[in-house]
C-alpha cells in the first residue's frame, strides 16, 4: 500500500508539467494569432487608407484642373481706387478720371496685386500721364490704354514684360488668334475693366 502512493503521487507529478506545457502553448499559440491577425487588420487598413487618398487625390487633380480651366467659374476682380492725372495735352489743360478694375483668375492673385498696389498705381499714372485726350478718346484708344495698363501692372509685380513697337502689333494682328492668347496668359491680368472714364 505504501509503494502505490508514492508511485500515484509520482504520476500525477509527471501529468501536471505535461498539462502546465500544454496551457503554455496554448496561451503562446492565442498570442501569437491575435498578434497575427491584428497586424493583417492594421496592413489591411493602411492599404486601404492609402488606396482612398490616392483615389481622393486622382480625383481632386481633375476638379482642379477644371476649375482653373472652367470658363463659367468666376473671375477675382480687384477694382482699384480712381485716377485723375493731367493729360499730355500741350494746346490746353485736360485731364481724365479713371475708374479700373483689374480681372485675374483667382483670389491669390488678388492678394498678391493687393502687396503691389503702390507699385502698380505708380506705373498706370504715369501711363496715363503720358496720355492726350485724343488718344483716349475713342474705343480703339481705350482698349490700347486697358493693355498698356495690363503690361504696366506685370511690370509692377516683377514680370517680364515687352513694350511692343508698332511693327510688332501689326505682326500680331497678322498673327493667329492662338498665338495672341498665350501671350496674355503669361500675364496675371486678364483683363482691365473701366468702371469710369471721364476726360475734360
Amino acid at each position: 500500500m505504501a509503494t502505490a502512493a508514492p508511485a500515484a503521487a509520482a504520476a500525477t507529478d509527471a501529468v501536471a508539467p505535461k498539462k502546465g506545457k500544454k496551457k503554455l502553448l496554448i496561451i503562446v499559440g492565442a498570442l501569437v494569432a491575435v498578434l497575427a491577425i491584428g497586424g493583417g487588420a492594421a496592413v489591411f487598413m493602411m492599404k486601404k487608407k492609402a488606396a482612398d487618398t490616392e483615389e481622393t487625390a486622382d480625383e481632386a487633380a481633375p476638379a482642379k484642373a477644371a476649375a482653373k480651366h472652367d470658363p463659367k467659374a468666376a473671375p477675382t476682380f480687384v477694382p482699384l481706387d480712381p485716377f485723375t492725372v493731367n493729360l499730355a495735352d500741350r494746346d490746353a489743360e485736360r485731364y481724365a478720371q479713371v475708374g479700373i478694375t483689374l480681372e485675374v483668375a483667382d483670389a491669390h492673385m488678388g492678394d498678391t496685386i493687393k502687396a503691389y498696389m503702390p507699385a502698380i498705381r505708380n506705373n498706370i499714372l504715369m501711363a496715363l500721364a503720358d496720355k492726350t485726350a485724343a488718344q483716349l478718346s475713342d474705343r480703339e484708344g481705350k482698349a490700347k490704354f486697358a493693355e498698356q495698363v495690363r503690361r504696366e501692372t506685370s511690370r509692377a509685380m516683377g514680370y517680364e514684360v515687352e513694350e511692343p513697337s508698332e511693327e510688332a502689333a501689326a505682326a500680331d494682328e497678322d498673327k493667329p488668334k492662338k498665338k495672341k492668347k498665350k501671350k496674355e496668359e503669361e500675364m496675371p491680368i486678364s483683363a482691365v475693366h473701366f468702371s469710369n472714364f471721364i476726360i475734360q
